[in-house]
């Protein structure tokens, strides 16, 4: 099922002179940037009664009409599934997801998603694509993550995720010595020969990764990073890139990793996902344009297993920094 969406305003004066797609940004605040471009390319959003490109400039009097269809999210079901809500308001939600829960339905998984449990809590989020879910966590990645609760919020998330102003910090530990700090600068896209798996592709789309080494531990890191991009497992893809794969990760797990203690090594099964938890989230907020920041504690698996490291950390691994 879909709905059908209808707006129309005109060009004021101080708007003369603008590329088509800003002045419709500004006019249409309830829709993000990359939107108002996708319905100009399809001829969605004209100006005038005609289809005209996105760098058009506009005059004064001049009419933006839009006309499309958005897919009606009652195709997916409510369901009374637990939230951790850290916080909620009339504009956003902040939400603390465990690993194992699907953030958004897909093939093989239209039930017992974050979003079927967000319908339930809020069944206006109906009315918002993906139910005003801006940015997703790995099925097996844990921690904090925001959704719009209304069109006004999501384009302005949209935007801060574009203009790299939203915040996200994670903690995570790895096979090997980092250097203390750096950083990954390396386009993820598809990988050529594993339709499962991303991987640094020159044809990726460019990807930016920063870390910083809180510890060490029997030939492991513990390790805090911050993403200036949100690519499909970019942390895990730059990570396994330089050489430093993620703890317990299933799909870019190290072949050939030191040679754990076989009680270390059974709590790394243990853990069955990768060691990763998204630990900070901060944002503008949409409608008061305040800062607002929140954090989240290592989850209880994570913290067995950094004791686990620690407990071996007498024990001497190769450097493999080099």
């Amino acid at each position: 099922m879909h709905k059908t969406i209808q707006r129309q305003t005109l060009v004021p004066a101080g708007m003369t002179g603008l590329r088509l797609d800003q002045a419709a940004v500004q006019l249409m605040q309830d829709f993000s940037r990359e939107q108002i471009k996708a319905w100009i390319e399809v001829a969605e959003l004209v100006c005038n009664g005609v289809s005209a490109k996105a760098s058009q400039r506009v005059n004064e009097g001049d009419c933006i009409e839009l006309i499309t269809t958005l897919a009606d999210r009652t195709l997916d079901i409510p369901e009374d599934l637990p939230l951790n809500i850290v916080y909620q308001d009339e504009q956003i939600l902040v939400i603390d997801k465990p690993a194992g829960w699907v953030v958004h339905p897909g093939a093989g998984n239209r039930q017992g998603t974050l979003l079927n449990a967000l319908l339930h809590h809020d069944p206006a989020l109906a009315e918002l694509p993906r139910a005003g879910i801006v940015h997703r966590l790995d099925k097996d990645t844990s921690g904090l993550l925001v959704v719009a609760r209304t069109a006004k919020a999501q384009a302005s998330l949209i935007n801060q995720l574009k203009d790299r102003s939203l915040r996200r910090c994670y903690q995570a530990l790895v096979y090997g010595i980092t250097p203390v700090e750096g950083e990954v600068d390396a386009p993820v896209g598809r990988h050529p020969h594993d339709r499962v798996r991303m991987g640094v592709v020159a044809s990726g789309k460019p990807a930016l990764t920063r870390y910083h080494r809180l510890a060490s531990y029997s030939g492991c890191s513990h390790l805090q990073l911050r993403l200036a991009t949100g690519r499909t497992h970019q942390i895990r893809v730059h990570m396994t890139h330089l050489g430093f794969p993620l703890l317990g990760d299933p799909v870019y797990r190290q072949r050939k990793g030191p040679a754990f203690p076989l009680a270390l090594q059974r709590v790394i099964g243990l853990l069955g996902r990768q060691a990763l938890h998204a630990c900070e989230l901060g944002l503008i907020h949409p409608d008061s344009g305040e800062y607002m920041s929140w954090q989240s504690d290592l989850p209880q698996d994570m913290q067995d297993l950094l004791r686990a490291l620690q407990t071996e950390s007498w024990l001497s691994f190769p450097d493999q920094t080099s």
